[in-house]
This record gives C-alpha cells, sequence and structure tokens, in this order.
C-alpha cells in the first residue's frame, strides 16, 4: 500500500468526496493565506524599544530582534501542535494559530494599558485553554453553540465573508483607512503593488470561474511570480509592504524579495532557543490579584470561545458539513484542538490559538478532511527550517485567497430566512457587525441579543429559549467588562 493510499484509507478521503491531491492542495493554499502570522505575531507580541508606546513581552538580556526571533518559533510550533490535534483528532480541513487580535489584546491592552506582566498575561491563556478542555471534554462549548438562535447561524458564513473580503482588500491595498470616511479606495493606479494585486485578483477570478483545478493556488503563485518580476526591474521596491489590521495598530509586512536565514523585515537571526519563553506563565501566576486575573481570563475566554464558534459553523457551512438544524456534526473535536493548541500555546509563550478563517480558502479548494491539516501543520514545521520560506508569499498575493472566498461566501445569505422580520433583523446584525468591528465575536454577540428582543416584540416569546435569554445576559455583561473601562478600574 503506497503512501497515498495509506492518507487515503487514514482521513477516510475519498467517503468526503475528496482526493489526496485535491486535499493536499488545499493544504498549500490554506497555508498560504495565513502564513503571514508567522510574521504578524512576533512583531505585535514582541516589546519595541525603539517605538515608544509599544508594549508587549520583553526580555531582560535579550534583544528586540532576538525576542522576534524566539516568538517566531513558539508561533510555528504553537500552529503545528494545534493543527495536528485538528488533523488527527478532529479530522477536520481548519488550519490553527495564535491568532490576530487576541495578540493584539494581549499585548497592547493587558500588558501595555493595564500593566499586567507577560508572563501573568500568559498565564490567563494558560488558564483560559485548560478551561475550555474542561468544557469540551463534558459537552458544555457543543450544548452553547448549539443553543445560537437559528438565524445567528445562518448568517455567519455571510457575515464572515465580508470580514475575510475586507482584510483582503486591505492587504491588497484596494481599500485603504480614511481619517473622513474610515475607509476608501486606495491610490491603485500609482501604486505598484495595488496593481499587481487587482491583475492577481481578476486572474483567479477567472480560473475560478472557468472551474480550473487549484485555481486560487494558482491565482497566488501568478501574483507572486508578477511581483517577484517586477521587483527585479525596480518596479516594485524590494521591501514593498502593506499593513495588517491588528487591534490599535499595524504591521508592515515585506513583500517578496531575497530569502535567507533571517527574520523578514527584522534582520535577526533565528534562534531556536525558546527557554526564556517556554514556561515562563508559570511564574505568571505570583502576586496575582484574583478579580483583576478572572476579568482577564473571561475576556480572553469570550473573544476566543465565540471566534472559535463562528469560524467552526462559517467555514463549516462553506464545506457543506452543517446539519439541518445549522450545527457542525462532531463540533467537540475541532473545539478541543483549539483548547489544546491554546494551552500548548500559552505554556510554550504565545497568546491565545484559534482556528483561522482564513481556512475557507483551502475548504473552497476542496480540502474537506484532516489531511488538509496535516498539510498545514507540516509546513508550519518545515518553515522551522528556513523562517522565510513561510513568509516567502507577499501579503498582497496570499490576500487575494480571501477576496475570492469572500465573494464565493456571500452565496450563504440565502439560506436565510429574509421574509421573517425576526430572523431579518438577528441576522442582519449578525452580518453588518463582524467586518466593521472587525471581530466575529461582536458579529455573533450582537445577533445573539437582538434575538430575543425581536421576538419578544413580535410576540413570539416561545421561540426564545432559557439558554438563548442567558446567553443574551452574557454578552451584555461582556459589552459592559470590554467597554466600560472596568478592566483598566480593577487593574
Amino acid at each position: 500500500m503506497g503512501l497515498s493510499e495509506t492518507l487515503a484509507n487514514y482521513f477516510d478521503v475519498h467517503n468526503h468526496g475528496s482526493t489526496v491531491r485535491t486535499e493536499v492542495l488545499a493544504g498549500i493554499t490554506t497555508f498560504l493565506t495565513m502564513s503571514y502570522i508567522v510574521v504578524v505575531n512576533p512583531s505585535i507580541l514582541a516589546e519595541n524599544p525603539n517605538i515608544p508606546g509599544t508594549d508587549g513581552i520583553g526580555i531582560p538580556g535579550y534583544s528586540f530582534g532576538e525576542v522576534q526571533a524566539m516568538l517566531v518559533v513558539v508561533t510555528l510550533l504553537a500552529a503545528a501542535i494545534a493543527t495536528l490535534t485538528m488533523a488527527f483528532y478532529a479530522n477536520r480541513p481548519f488550519g490553527q494559530a495564535p491568532g490576530l487580535g487576541l495578540n493584539a489584546f494581549f499585548a497592547f491592552t493587558v500588558v501595555g494599558a493595564l500593566g499586567v506582566p507577560w508572563q501573568t498575561a500568559l498565564a490567563a491563556v494558560f488558564v483560559e485553554g485548560l478551561l475550555f478542555i474542561l468544557l469540551t471534554a463534558i459537552g458544555a462549548r457543543e450544548a452553547i453553540i448549539k443553543i445560537f438562535p437559528q438565524p445567528v447561524k445562518m448568517a455567519v458564513g455571510t457575515g464572515i465573508g465580508l470580514f475575510l473580503a475586507i482584510i483582503g482588500l486591505q492587504g491588497m491595498g484596494i481599500v485603504v483607512d480614511d481619517t473622513a470616511t474610515l475607509v476608501t479606495l486606495g491610490n491603485l493606479a500609482s501604486n505598484p503593488v495595488a496593481i499587481v494585486a487587482v491583475v492577481g485578483l481578476f486572474a483567479t477570478l477567472i480560473l475560478y470561474a472557468a472551474d480550473v483545478p487549484g485555481s486560487i493556488l494558482l491565482g497566488i503563485a501568478l501574483t507572486t511570480v508578477l511581483g517577484w518580476v517586477l521587483t527585479q526591474f525596480g518596479i516594485v521596491a524590494p521591501d514593498a509592504g502593506l499593513v495588517v489590521a491588528a487591534g490599535t495598530t499595524s504591521v508592515s509586512l515585506p513583500a517578496l524579495g531575497a530569502v535567507d536565514l533571517v527574520i523578514p523585515g527584522t534582520g535577526s537571526a533565528v534562534t531556536y532557543d525558546i527557554t526564556p519563553l517556554a514556561g515562563a506563565f508559570v511564574s505568571g501566576f505570583s502576586n496575582i490579584e484574583a478579580f483583576s486575573f478572572a476579568l482577564i481570563v473571561f475576556t480572553f475566554f469570550f473573544v476566543d470561545f465565540f471566534d472559535t464558534a463562528g469560524t467552526l459553523v462559517g467555514v463549516g457551512q462553506v464545506a457543506g458539513f452543517l446539519d439541518d438544524n445549522g450545527d457542525l456534526p462532531d463540533i467537540d473535536k475541532p473545539l478541543m484542538a483549539d483548547a489544546v493548541g491554546t494551552t500548548a500555546g500559552a505554556a510554550l509563550g504565545t497568546s491565545t490559538v484559534t482556528t483561522y478563517i482564513e481556512s475557507a480558502a483551502g475548504v473552497e479548494e476542496g480540502g474537506r478532511t484532516g489531511l488538509t491539516a496535516l498539510v498545514v501543520a507540516l509546513l508550519f514545521l518545515a518553515s522551522l527550517a528556513l523562517v522565510p520560506l513561510a513568509t516567502a508569499v507577499p501579503l498582497y498575493a496570499s490576500h487575494i485567497a480571501l477576496v475570492v472566498i469572500g465573494v464565493v461566501m456571500l452565496q450563504n445569505v440565502v439560506d436565510i430566512a429574509w421574509d421573517d422580520i425576526t430572523h431579518t433583523i438577528p441576522a442582519g446584525m449578525t452580518i453588518l457587525v463582524m467586518p466593521f468591528t472587525y471581530s466575529i465575536a461582536y458579529g455573533i454577540a450582537s445577533g445573539i441579543i437582538s434575538y430575543p428582543l425581536v421576538k419578544v416584540a413580535a410576540g413570539e416569546y416561545d421561540d426564545v429559549s432559557a439558554g438563548q435569554w442567558a446567553l443574551a445576559v452574557a454578552f451584555l455583561i461582556y459589552f459592559v467588562v470590554r467597554t466600560s473601562g472596568m478592566l483598566q478600574a480593577q487593574v
């Protein structure tokens, strides 16, 4: 029995309507669309002494570049551990890594604004992970997700589609920030990078519409090659980068340039000695104030719980995994992979690990089993040998996939009962709030809070369960904690 047949049998590939070749291509596609985190996560988490006001992980006796180098290795290991668990335990095609946004909350809010030692912040993430493992093991997380109102479940996919699209358009330089209108069209004609991205986007859409196998991966590859050629002729600067929104800050990523044994954008050699980070969370338990620590754990927990739930349901909808009630069968298994990843990541020295919405790119390429996740994990591990390989594809090329998938995911909107106002309002709130707040959790929250209110207004009291009322109240409490300054007042 050959390797291909062994893999097909182990992951039950053929019974999922897929092939080993399709799963491998899907894994490569997912990896390329999420590999930016290898650079972004260390840039956000490491305290940069050259930029006043930045906060995060700083280790006495080690330079900023050295800390970044450690965090690159930790990011790759945490992503690999979580995604391997997803592959072998859950057999689902989802990639995992330290979450963008959650890392910004870790560095800029908890460590920065609140002045909490980074070791204590890691301890909070570790506790969050243990809670997730416990709640997943007893079925509590699955039970909570099942009581999501149906219009919210049906709207998550479309909301994530819009979220992916705005992330992708930003990464390509097509949409930029504006002080007057928040967002606006970039100066496309005068920006060579944006021109390359637009050409690549339409080339990918054409390939996709023509039903060319591996169209998204081909589009990324063509755009990367075009960018590289223009870089050689001096049309695109070797260090041309575009920003990725990350909470209250942004991080520039390098375009495709020379490949060497340094971390792109830092000039720092990769170091595999992560002992100053690994296990540092243990010291974070000393001298903590119980209530303040609980609030931090609560915030990490809440955001990650509903981000992951939304991603699994939304991407599962694209893959056709959901049942008639809008539930993902055996969701406890991918949830456990997420919990294990978060716990292992905190122990290694990084912020919360979560399931990536970029997994939709691989799913759209046909990935249906854990073999897709295995390919993603192996590519993260392979990147340990030569870190720049993980970032050789420029952001403007990889984010083409997000726009394409974002457009495709809009078709999920037909699953919503738009002729029922008690479905229209919570579904519409879920879809709109996700991209505008840059948060899957906030989108779900707005839908869940509005659902019982409109049901009561319509006189349909019996349609709202006690669990749905409890979720709505829980989200209200979360918003009070997160936006009222309570965290700052208590820490």
